[in-house]
């Protein structure tokens, strides 16, 4: 679905549409597949600073439209977290509705490979929730278009460790921010989700001395952690918010962050992996500064990823992803005093760079 070519009766009656234009998408791809059973939606949210770059997460949508909310809100995330990380990278999301536990194969991967492929390099993607270096092997059979590769096919490889230490990174930053000093030390962070980047950010937390407690719906994450720190406390999921903590660091899905979680939640902090973590960014952006909580705008924080795959474009080198990921250290203290500066919520000075950039070079190539 090319914006260009929507009717004008569709854009103001059809609601997906409707939302896809009020976001400012350039293209929204549905794809589907018998013989697969592939179902899936590439978003392309913005292409002013280059092909637009995000990963494919694969959950199980409770239906169609939730699945393309989320890849709608996804994308345009995209977009602002490769503007805001200086990268030439628009922004773009794919989903794949299904288990990703169950329905995974290399079929699947390489039938959406082919979509991809079918864009001309418009949108590259890269591994998300659900989804493995594995996958992107399979997708790369049908694909150039496609980073975080298997290290041995000359890719990045896993791109978690990169989005931890950038995640960490820009929460010591939001503890300077709201305690005059960046040191995590004793300082108790409620880390939801232990997945991939939740625990190497953990592996970080617990190197500088913080007191973490750790809650997901899989048992099998938890251990993982456990085994390693066992020190760690672990809280059931449907806790997590009345948790005693320092800082909230949502490492799973988004839009943790609204009416209900607020209402709960005494901690000075949000930092955390997790996209989207304000379930109305204008709403809640603006509830969580008026309780006085710091809140790391996650784009901003959990760029490390996207970093570590452009790397991969340009040839990688470790030493220069993990280099290009410091900087969201400063980046963040940045937001922070444009907000202040402003008194304006956090997410909404990390938009403002954001826009500038896009706005900057968009009239670059207007000129060429």
């Amino acid at each position: 679905m090319d914006v260009n070519t929507v009717s004008p009766a569709d854009k103001t009656q059809n609601p997906v549409i409707q939302e896809m234009f009020q976001m400012g998408h350039e293209q929204v791809v549905f794809c589907q597949d018998d013989a697969t059973g592939l179902k899936a939606i590439i978003g392309i949210h913005n292409t002013t600073l280059g092909p637009a770059l995000g990963g494919t997460r694969m959950w199980t949508y409770d239906n169609e439209l939730q699945a393309i909310n989320d890849v709608l809100r996804l994308s345009r995330g995209m977009t602002y977290k490769n503007a805001v990380s200086g990268l030439n990278l628009g922004g773009g999301k794919a989903v794949i509705i299904g288990d990703s536990r169950t329905m995974k194969n290399e079929a699947l991967m390489r039938r959406f490979g082919k979509f991809v492929d079918s864009l001309n390099g418009k949108y590259i993607t890269a591994e998300d929730v659900g989804m493995t270096t594995q996958d992107m092997e399979f997708i790369s059979n049908e694909t150039n278009h496609v980073v975080g590769k298997p290290k041995e096919l000359g890719g990045a490889g896993d791109p978690s460790p990169v989005t931890a230490y950038g995640v960490y990174l820009g929460m010591k930053a939001a503890a300077k921010a709201a305690y005059g000093s960046d040191d995590l030390g004793g300082k108790k962070v409620t880390v939801q989700g232990a997945g991939n980047v939740g625990r190497y950010l953990i592996d970080h937390l617990m190197k500088e001395n913080a007191q973490v407690s750790i809650a997901d719906i899989f048992d099998d994450k938890i251990k993982l952690v456990t085994d390693k720190h066992s020190s760690v406390n672990v809280i059931d999921s449907d806790k997590v918010y009345e948790n005693d903590m320092d800082i909230y660091a949502p490492c799973a899905l988004g839009a943790t962050v609204n009416d209900e979680s607020l209402q709960k939640l005494n901690c000075n902090v949000i930092a955390g992996a997790a996209n989207n973590q304000l379930a109305d960014e204008k709403k809640h952006g603006v509830a969580v500064k008026e309780s006085g909580i710091i809140y790391a705008p996650d784009y901003v924080i959990n760029a490390g990823g996207v970093i570590n795959c452009y790397s991969e474009l340009e040839g990688y080198n470790r030493d220069r992803a993990m280099n290009k990921c410091e900087t969201i250290y400063d980046t963040t203290l940045r937001i922070f005093e444009l907000a202040n500066e402003q008194n304006i919520p956090t997410y909404e000075a990390a938009n403002k760079l954001a826009e500038q950039r896009i706005e900057q070079i968009g009239k670059i190539n207007k000129t060429r």
